[in-house]
């Protein structure tokens, strides 16, 4: 399951919590402090999973992951109880840096620290090897967040942690780290509906584009040149007589001239008369949806004067 940074999940988150804000509250150990709450991770449900907490001076700013179940917040005294963390533990864990990736052999070191029988290989993930990353990767903010009441919400903690691998873990497999103790964190759920908006891509028609052949009579004219023969008789004027002896008569003489005539040449041809290109282009637009949504608010009814201290808040 992946985590989450719980400003990434949840830019509003503060709105959930009567503006409490568990980051940057005291860590203390017993009466000492020990240090500061750096960051919250939450699981994929908004349910918190770890603290990140700065140890400061006691162990040189070292930063490391608590289990919210190992974990007593206190908003009025804007402290944070790590119950039962040692020194010797916060040395053990691994330190967390701001461009490492989370993964599940990370959560498994620091679940190996905290466990009661932590021996090392006695609880150790056997050969199965818990590399897959699941990175603190921002998601897209949703707005009005509701959280899974201020508590983790219900884990089943009725059952033993056996053996498992990564695709089988479950956070209530540890549900001493993280389960909160109702007794000292009391909750109670307020739910809240939101409107959830998706969209599906659906056919909504077609276009097909082809081609047919469509015949036209077409006509053309071509001019053309005839050659044609013109034959002129005439009689001379005068009767002016010939030489004596120039004149021959012969029989057979023939003169010739040859006659030609164009004749058109009119044939077919094809040629591109259009080209037709075929694209499609996307219109954004946005569709409104109304609806009422329902929430539930905290009602306090006392009798006679008791103390109230501080608001009704959510807390985790």
């Amino acid at each position: 399951m992946a985590l989450y940074k719980i400003k990434d999940f949840d830019p509003n988150y503060r709105d959930h919590f009567d503006g409490q804000d568990v980051k940057d509250l005291d860590l203390y150990s017993g009466d000492e402090r020990i240090g500061s709450v750096n960051d919250v991770l939450v699981d994929e449900e908004g349910r918190f999973r770890y603290l990140i907490i700065s140890t400061g001076a006691w162990i040189f700013g070292k930063k490391v992951m608590l289990p919210i179940g190992r974990a007593r917040i206190d908003y009025n005294a804007r402290r944070v109880y790590a119950d039962g963390l040692t020194k010797q533990q916060a040395e053990a864990l691994p330190e967390l840096t701001d461009d490492l990736k989370i993964d599940r052999t990370h959560e498994e070191q620091v679940r190996n620290v905290y466990r009661p029988s932590a021996t090392g290989a006695a609880n150790a993930l056997g050969s199965t090897p818990l590399d897959t990353p699941v990175g603190l990767e921002s998601p897209t903010p949703v707005e009005g967040m509701a959280y899974a009441g201020s508590s983790m919400g219900a884990v089943d903690t009725t059952s033993d942690r056996l053996d498992y691998d990564r695709d089988t873990y479950d956070y209530g497999m540890d549900a001493d780290l993280y389960d909160i103790d109702e007794s000292t964190n009391p909750s109670l759920k307020l739910y809240q509906e939101r409107l959830v908006a998706n969209k599906s891509r659906q056919k909504t028609g077609e276009v097909a584009i082809g081609k047919h052949v469509e015949t036209d009579t077409a006509r053309v004219s071509v001019p053309i040149e005839k050659e044609r023969v013109v034959i002129e008789r005439s009689t001379p004027t005068g009767g002016t007589a010939v030489t004596p002896g120039s004149a021959t008569f012969q029989e057979g003489e023939v003169a010739r001239m040859e006659v030609y005539e164009e004749t058109p040449d009119i044939h077919k041809e094809a040629f591109v008369r259009e080209e037709v290109r075929v694209t499609k282009v996307v219109d954004q637009d946005t569709v409104d949806a109304e609806e009422q949504v329902r929430r539930e608010e905290l009602d306090i009814d006392t009798q006679g004067r008791p103390v109230v201290e501080g608001d009704a808040k959510s807390r985790i």
